[in-house]
């Protein structure tokens, strides 16, 4: 008697992805891959609306990039704090009392709620450093990062001991701030990238999996084994190393990079062959150590100082779908259209007023304008969200459900 009440109902809640420095690995996604948001609380009475859903926050590191099911990159977080949506909850449902009107006076019908997103994404993490190591497998990579650093990889006499990459982070000795106000220690993070191979850059090996990693790194050290146990002389590895990086991604190239001899131990002394003219290291001895972290600190402060930290989080945003129309093989038409959908599987077709609800709807939309144009004539059959209307001309459609329509094949004219 009192006219119509009834409240809408809550929105679902968002999955947002957010970068964060204290999450060091996806490794929790491995067992437990789902993720669910709460559903929003139902309208009721004298006009009160159902509580939204909370969004929940999935917390990934820093670097992580987020592919969709085809291997489109959708969004990359490369800095702390950076937020993207994952799946955005479904819309609650409006109330009768949001469909009273003139002609309307008493609306015996409501909304149903929307179902929220649902989707498979892919997520890698690329990993963040100041300093990759490049080099051939076992020229000592892991045996230096283990000496500079608090790391502890597997080292061992033979090939891709390391199979995936190590982060070591390197802390130098206190220095004093540029203006002079007080002492500041150095930190930079070295990465030991897994050792490259002649035809990485081609798929050879596990290059490209080694070689992605390498794509964030600030400054890149080359090391050349100069033991007499490897057939290359150090140019030959130099060169090999850099035509890999150079077909994989020329920009790399362009880092700043160190190359310096590497097991000098295990040289002989007066072979030209494996002779280095530059920075010569041993991390077994020390020898060159002290010398390497100092020009690598040089580099990276350097280059620290010139980059500019990015405005926000490289993302493809999706268009705005608006209304599309296709043509199935059965040459029955398909609506496409979030706001198509929702006229449609929001409202109860089987109550008279709400079906003129979702016909206004769909009218509004200019449904009915882009099947003409896209070549619908009468008796021809639409789906729209899981429903089949028969098309008319006239504006006048029948409703049935979709596993009942019959899938009528316009005849030539």
């Amino acid at each position: 008697m009192g006219g119509p009440d009834g409240g809408d109902g809550g929105d679902g809640g968002d999955i947002w992805l957010v970068a964060d420095r204290n999450t060091a690995s996806l490794i929790a996604f491995r067992d437990h891959p789902h993720r669910k948001a709460t559903s929003g609380a139902h309208g009721s009475g004298k006009k009160r609306h159902g509580a939204r859903g909370e969004d929940l926050q999935v917390f990934v590191p820093v670097g992580t990039q987020i592919i969709d099911y085809d291997g489109v990159l959708l969004a990359d977080l490369v800095n702390e704090g950076d937020r993207w949506l994952a799946a955005a909850g479904g819309q609650g449902g409006k109330g009768n009392a949001r469909f009273l009107s003139n002609k309307r006076r008493a609306p015996g019908f409501a909304e149903q709620g929307e179902v929220g997103e649902e989707r498979w994404l892919r997520l890698e993490l690329k990993l963040m450093a100041d300093v990759a190591l490049v080099g051939f497998p076992n020229v000592g990579k892991s045996t230096l990062i283990s000496r500079i650093s608090a790391a502890k990889p597997k080292i061992a006499d033979y090939p891709f001991t390391t199979l995936e990459p190590n982060l070591g982070v390197v802390r130098l000795d206190a220095d004093r701030s540029a203006d002079g106000s007080g002492a500041r220690a150095f930190e930079m993070v070295v990465a030991d990238i897994p050792g490259l191979i002649e035809g990485a850059a081609e798929g050879r090996g596990l290059g490209h999996q080694f070689l992605r990693h390498i794509e964030r790194a600030r400054v890149l050290l080359l090391l050349l084994d100069r033991s007499t146990m490897n057939e290359m002389t150090p140019a030959e590895q130099e060169a090999v190393l850099l035509t890999e990086l150079g077909d994989y991604q020329p920009d790399l190239l362009d880092r700043p990079r160190l190359a310096v001899g590497s097991r000098s131990d295990l040289a002989v002394a007066g072979d030209p062959v494996h002779e280095f003219d530059g920075l010569n290291v041993s991390a077994v001895t020390g020898e060159g150590i002290p010398q390497l972290l100092g020009t690598l600190r040089g580099l990276v402060e350097s280059v620290r100082a010139e980059e500019e930290a990015p405005e926000a989080f490289a993302t493809l945003r999706p268009i705005a779908e608006g209304v599309r129309i296709t043509r199935n093989d059965d040459a029955s038409f398909e609506v496409h259209g979030r706001d198509a959908r929702r006229a449609v599987a929001l409202s109860d077709l089987t109550n008279p007023e709400a079906f003129d609800v979702a016909r206004e709807r769909l009218g509004r939309l200019g449904v009915d304008r882009a099947l003409a144009r896209a070549g619908a004539r009468s008796g021809d059959v639409v789906h729209i969200a899981g429903f089949s209307f028969e098309y008319a001309s006239d504006d006048q459609m029948d409703v049935q459900p979709f596993d009942d329509a019959p899938a009528r094949r316009r005849s030539d004219p």
